[in-house]
């Protein structure tokens, strides 16, 4: 135990948090030895894992040269460099690289196995390094990748893992969000760098590497389908789907084939009950099971309906249903994209859920696999948003007109890129039943092939709904017609053959002195900056009003901006730091409920 303690010691004697920034309440709790030591990938589990988070070794080095010889000193990863809690604080530009370096030993009992090495997510070129040969490449900062390391480890003893890292940030095509290398206004600072875990595990030679699951309530069966590495002729896969104890539908295919899992009297994910089934999924090698790993699967439609008056609604199960809730940029004042435990993230969508909202819409950010997992089990609706790049020219916003402004110009590997990074990002989310609502372009930012991308992404995921441009220039593409208006809610556009929001609104600005970015009059809101709670309220309750209003002849979901302050925004509900609610909840809930309900009056 004394032992235990030294160890503990030494590590929090080469990190701390850097800055005198605002911080939430849970970075005092982080013990470098144990950053956010929760099973990564909720929807393909194992048992066996190891954790690699902690303290590694950095360096910032000019682009284009030989990895150092030497370090600057420890980064806690998997914050990012320019994060308070990655102890370093550093900005990397895009004429610089980042470089990690670190040792890992592999446990005695995996002998035998494979072992595949994961990254939650790396923003935004990685370049992967076992004990110094280079084993893969790996672009886009929003999602997960993995390489099997098995022959390039030594026999035994320690691993050496580096990794070289370059992000261009807004001086790049690439998808980024609200970063960029001079934050102001709107705009965040950049995050450059690993930023969610990194781990590993043991697997058999032929192993299971990605689940699809897409539910057909019409149907009721969900359409399955197993990606396996070195699968061989002959080998099956198998999914059974348990209601606690009891197996309550099975399939069985080849590898890479779309099983048809049929179910009698299914239960139904909605917000009100996100019910969730348990998966198994095998993979059968001459009658012997060699891999198995566990898995969710949720039963629930996303559709669009008309109701009684002839308004087209957005419907969850075959009935209407009003989706009210807030953007949600997913930043922290400590970790930037990442947070600092698992209780913080679980923190936003509670508070959410106790605000009376039904629906979140991710705001140009894709978050780690456990945000959209807790959004699935305590049934959350999810929004969910590709992350803006930039453009070689800018489009011409014109959001108030049909077919109206002009797409961006992009080169022809620009566009490439947002394919591949959107299809990925498509891939990872697929399977969580929180997402209803695919969003590809918000106001313009980049905003290219309109018409193209949004067909595309409806023929590719069929079982969502599409909203092309949130805000942006509207053309005459699929699901949703959704308009940005500040601060009050408006309606200046409406198409009867589209779903009608009100993608943003709101705004309301409220500094809290001892709880902001920067000093509280340098802060800004949409509406100005109110002066107390109770302004902020009957503000707030005063647009609900006039939302109802048009809730009445159109308006079949909105967005409140925003969930929290962010940097020098004071829109947030919430402060930066997570400390103090500005509203009174038991108040803004009944308000938010009234909304929702008002749509079935």
């Amino acid at each position: 135990m004394l032992a235990a303690f030294a160890v503990v010691g030494v590590a929090n004697a080469q990190w701390a948090p850097a800055g005198d920034r605002i911080k939430t309440p849970w970075a005092e709790k982080i013990d470098p030895n144990n950053v956010l030591p929760e099973y990564p990938r909720p929807q393909m589990t194992r048992s066996e894992w190891k954790n690699l988070n902690g303290l590694w070794d950095y360096a910032i080095r000019k682009k284009g040269e030989a990895q150092p010889a030497t370090y600057d000193g420890k980064i806690l990863v998997p914050y990012a460099v320019e994060s308070s809690l990655s102890g370093v604080m550093k900005t990397v530009n895009n004429d610089q690289e980042l470089w990690y370096n670190t040792t890992f030993d592999v446990p005695k009992n995996w002998k035998g196995k494979d072992i595949v090495l994961h990254f939650g997510a790396v923003d935004w070129k990685a370049d992967v390094f076992v004990n110094d040969v280079f084993v893969g490449t790996h672009t886009n900062g929003y999602v997960p990748f993995w390489f099997n390391v098995t022959p390039y480890l030594n026999g035994k003893g320690s691993q050496k893992l580096t990794v070289r890292v370059w992000d261009p940030t807004d001086r790049g095509y690439q998808a980024r969000g609200k970063q960029i290398h001079n934050p102001h206004g709107i705009w965040y600072t950049s995050v450059t760098g690993i930023w969610q875990t990194v781990w590993m595990e043991p697997v058999a030679k032929t192993y299971i590497t990605n689940i699809k699951t897409v539910p057909n309530l019409d149907a009721n069966n969900w359409a399955v389908t197993v990606d396996v590495d070195n699968a061989k002729t002959g080998d099956i896969v198998e999914v059974a789907i348990m209601d606690g104890d009891k197996r309550v539908a099975f399939g069985k295919g080849v590898a890479g084939s779309e099983l048809r899992i049929n179910i009698n009297d299914p239960k139904l994910w909605s917000p009100e009950s996100p019910f969730l089934y348990d998966m198994k999924v095998s993979v059968v090698s001459n009658g012997k099971k060699v891999d198995e790993v566990g898995s969710y699967a949720a039963m629930r439609k996303i559709s669009k309906m008309r109701d009684k008056k002839g308004i087209l609604r957005m419907a969850i199960n075959n009935k209407p249903l009003f989706q009210f809730g807030p953007l949600d940029q997913g930043w922290w004042p400590d970790g930037l994209y990442t947070q600092p435990s698992d209780e913080a993230l679980v923190y936003d969508i509670q508070k959410t859920l106790d605000f009376g909202y039904n629906m979140i819409r991710k705001h140009v950010k894709v978050e780690a696999a456990r945000w959209y997992y807790y959004c699935d089990k305590m049934g959350m609706l999810v929004w969910q948003d590709m992350p803006n790049s930039s453009a070689d020219k800018d489009s011409r916003w014109d959001k108030n007109t049909f077919m109206g402004g002009r797409d961006a110009e992009r080169s022809e590997e620009s566009k490439a890129n947002y394919h591949k990074e959107w299809k990925e990002i498509m891939d990872y989310c697929m399977s969580f039943p929180s997402i209803v609502v695919w969003v590809p372009f918000n106001e313009a930012w980049g905003q290219f092939d309109t018409e193209p991308v949004a067909k595309w992404t409806k023929e590719y995921d069929p079982s969502r709904l599409v909203n092309p441009a949130s805000g942006g220039n509207h053309t005459k593409a699929d699901d949703i017609l959704d308009t940005h208006e500040y601060p009050n809610p408006r309606m200046v556009l409406f198409n009867g053959e589209k779903v009608n929001v009100l993608g943003e609104y709101g705004g309301i600005g409220y500094a809290l002195e001892g709880h902001t970015w920067v000093d509280s009059k340098n802060n800004w809101g949409y509406s100005g900056l109110k002066k107390d709670s109770k302004e902020l309220m009957d503000e707030y309750s005063r647009y609900a009003d006039m939302l109802k209003d048009f809730i009445k002849i159109a308006y079949a979901g909105a967005v409140y901006t925003q969930t929290t302050d962010v940097e020098v925004e004071v829109n947030g509900l919430i402060t930066y730091d997570r400390k103090v609610v500005k509203v009174d909840e038991a108040k803004f809930k009944a308000i938010n409920q009234s909304v929702i309900k008002s749509m079935n009056e």
